[in-house]
């Protein structure tokens, strides 16, 4: 008797051409959860941005504010290796971290809200960030930050 390789025939798609998958009720009330959270953690963060006032609304609900300009001849360019500083802190204040980091532009290695951003900026420039949870360390947090925290991020970048 001879044994075969050719493995299991493919598994046919669960949906039709043309439709969408089928969401379960766990599925659909985490997605909704999801949306007001995140329309919560817009409108607060825009009150502070209009109290503390000298904010810019970044794609995905990031709030900039520069402290300090840059060198306007050196913006910083997608894939560049650059050094950011940054002291996060819950929105009351806690800090969470305070660290040095060199990273890519543009590669994932920095928290969304500043990685899909900092090309805008320039080398030596200081900004104060205000961040929604889904644009910093999202649904998981880290070590030192809660899941589904809003935070502010004071971040220079290193000449």
């Amino acid at each position: 008797m001879m044994a075969g390789c050719g493995g299991q025939s493919p598994q046919r798609p669960s949906t039709r051409k043309g439709e969408s998958p089928k969401a379960d009720s766990t599925t659909l009330a985490l997605m909704t959860m999801n949306r007001q959270m995140s329309r919560s953690a817009d409108e607060e963060l825009y009150r502070i941005a209009r109290t503390e006032g000298g904010y810019s609304l970044y794609e995905r609900g990031t709030w900039a504010k520069i402290i300090r300009p840059g060198d306007s001849n050196r913006p910083v360019l997608h894939g560049e290796e650059c050094t950011v500083q940054m002291q996060v802190t819950s929105l009351n204040g806690h800090l969470y971290t305070d660290s040095e980091t060199t990273a890519h532009a543009g590669k994932y290695e920095l928290p969304p809200a500043i990685d899909e951003n900092i090309t805008e900026w320039y080398h030596g420039e200081s900004l104060s960030l205000i961040v929604p949870w889904y644009a910093a360390y999202g649904i998981q947090g880290t070590a030192e930050i809660p899941p589904y925290e809003n935070v502010r991020i004071e971040l220079t970048i290193k000449e």
